[in-house]
């Protein structure tokens, strides 16, 4: 498991899980778009100290960062300065995600040109851009896939007007196909609307497989391959 970071309050959290359960839980370092407030730069600024000494329990990852227009204010204004900020953390977060080398998980919710276009001028490596959660459609798949990134998918998959959803996990193909819960959101099938938990990515896991007409332990065995790959554990 990864436990992804959202917001300064949740990295040593999960920097403890992880040291905690060895083998078995990893962790990211990021803020999260709806976390950006007017003390971001001090926040973004001590990220980079979870990697020094490249300890074993270093995160995996820098996110989850990005863009997000769902969660903005009702009024054009705070609209505007909130997205501002959001943008301007995201930059920063790039760059240092750049001088790291590491991988990049992205939240885009209402923002996948601007998010793509900030990333194209980042200079980060797109081969370790991830788009969790991915919502969009074929195209923005392929836009994803041509630069070296991917998107990996969670519930959403087994919703029943999630149909733009499906088309673009199968553009991406199953060998690069990663799934995950975004819990406690997104349940799966038949655990829609409930709180959703580690457990119930087997049912997210055994709709891909017959999505992509494979057994569950190969869609297991795939994934997990692709997950450690590009996380690098």
């Amino acid at each position: 498991m990864i436990a992804i970071g959202t917001a300064p309050d949740d990295w040593d959290l999960n920097r403890d899980l992880a040291r905690q359960n060895p083998g078995c839980i990893r962790h990211s370092v990021g803020i999260h778009p709806c976390s950006v407030d007017g003390g971001w730069e001090a926040a973004v600024a001590g990220i980079p100290k979870y990697w020094e000494g490249g300890a074993a329990d270093a995160p995996v990852a820098l996110g989850e960062c990005g863009l997000d227009r769902f969660h903005l204010p009702n009024d054009p204004a705070g609209a505007a300065l909130a997205f501002a900020l959001q943008k301007a953390a995201f930059e920063a977060q790039l760059s240092i995600a750049r001088r790291l080398g590491c991988a990049v998980v992205i939240h885009s919710r209402g923002a996948f040109r601007e998010c793509v276009e900030t990333i194209d001028a980042s200079g980060v490596d797109w081969n370790r851009v991830v788009f969790h959660c991915f919502s969009e459609g074929e195209a923005e798949i392929l836009a994803l896939a041509a630069r070296g990134g991917r998107g990996s998918f969670t519930g959403i998959l087994t919703y029943k007007n999630a149909e733009a959803v499906r088309a673009a996990a199968k553009a991406q193909g199953l060998g690069r196909l990663m799934i995950e819960t975004d819990a406690p959101f997104l349940s799966p099938v038949p655990h829609r609307g409930k709180p959703n938990e580690p457990a119930y990515l087997r049912h997210t896991a055994e709709y891909a497989a017959g999505l992509f007409g494979v057994g569950l332990d190969a869609l297991a065995e795939a994934t997990t391959a692709t997950a450690r790959a590009f996380f690098g554990f």
